[in-house]
């Protein structure tokens, strides 16, 4: 037996990711719904590689009883109204958004770094799935932090323009292509221009100075992997279009050498270690996007503190850092919880 799965935002760009992992997870189901805002009834979006197209149902007047899991691409406007609704009625709602990701009655997770996290979401029927940025950081340093404990992390992201979405791609392809033939290449999704150029401001700015972007990778890491974890991140938007890259350092209550550190990356779920300290040995943007895994290279000491390491590490922002996760959670949620057959 399988599930009755609606994913809600099926025709943004996560939600299309969410439809296609489903399929290539071969994730057990017996009904699949794609659902969508009024604007996108009777439009049709595939299901994944099965040939399958499916026809978009409205939101608005969707009813979620007798539907197992939602999975929610919908952003935090729709997500507000409907989530609670679906949860309401039984259906219990895996939601992409930030809404609901700090709320304590709320479990936030990362299947491979805390998945005794998910018992939680009896309280009000809802998972969250962490940020982009920070569900990529989690899983590269989790293992390191169960080896020898983080006690500080300083992150530089480097976050490609579908972290905005598509409205956000688009402007980087056709500021370029103006670049190119001498138009004028005017910012409107960003505050900036995006092509040729690096932007360090992701959301609204903050009273302390730093954006929201940066605050969710602090708070979310704390609720993910401890309070105690002291984190601070700069975010910075760049000329990409997928894939997420992070220059991490951290500080350890142990000590643990580089060595012992790509030893037990190379062993950890979700990470692949790609570092040959060579000429090309490491992975970029380029190359994890369509990928599931988080690629760790760089591994090194870092000897401006005691016990210090620095790694760099990319991901596609759309799988592993929404659709994926999402999907996973979706997974254990089975395996413990939601058990057919």
């Amino acid at each position: 037996m399988g599930y009755r799965v609606a994913v809600v935002g099926a025709t943004g760009n996560v939600g299309r990711e969410i439809l296609a992992i489903l399929a290539e997870r071969e994730f057990p189901i017996d009904e699949i719904a794609a659902v969508a805002s009024s604007r996108s009834i009777g439009s049709e979006v595939e299901f994944g590689d099965t040939g399958k197209m499916l026809t978009c149902k409205n939101l608005e007047h969707f009813d979620f009883t007798g539907w197992d899991i939602a999975l929610f691409a919908a952003g935090s406007g729709p997500t507000k109204i409907y989530a609670p609704k679906a949860a309401e009625q039984g259906c219990v709602v895996i939601d992409n958004s930030s809404l609901y990701r700090m709320d304590p009655d709320v479990p936030l997770i990362v299947p491979e770094v805390n998945p005794e996290a998910i018992d939680g979401y009896t309280r009000k029927n809802i998972i969250a799935n962490p940020n982009c940025s920070t569900a990529q950081m989690v899983v590269a340093l989790n293992p390191l932090h169960e080896a020898a404990t983080i006690k500080r992390i300083v992150v530089s992201t480097y976050q490609s323009t579908s972290g905005a979405g598509k409205a956000g791609m688009d402007e980087l392809f056709e500021q370029s292509r103006a670049i190119f033939v001498g138009d004028p290449a005017e910012p409107n999704t960003f505050t900036k221009q995006i092509a040729f150029n690096v932007i360090p401001h992701i959301d609204v700015f903050l009273d302390d100075g730093s954006t929201k972007e940066e605050w969710k990778m602090v708070v979310e890491t704390k609720k993910i992997m401890g309070s105690k974890v002291k984190v601070v991140a700069t975010c910075v938007r760049v000329p990409v279009f997928v894939g997420h890259a992070e220059s991490i350092n951290i500080e350890l209550e142990k000590e643990l050498s580089a060595q012992k550190a790509q030893d037990i990356l190379r062993e950890a779920p979700g990470c692949m270690l790609v570092d040959k300290r060579e000429d090309g040995g490491y992975v970029t943007p380029v190359e994890c996007a369509g990928d599931s895994a988080t690629y760790i290279s760089r591994v090194r000491e870092d000897v401006t503190v005691e016990n210090g390491l620095a790694l760099w590490c990319v991901s596609d922002n759309l799988r592993k850092g929404a659709a994926l996760n999402a999907v996973q959670i979706a997974e254990l949620l089975g395996r413990k919880h939601l058990k057919k057959g």
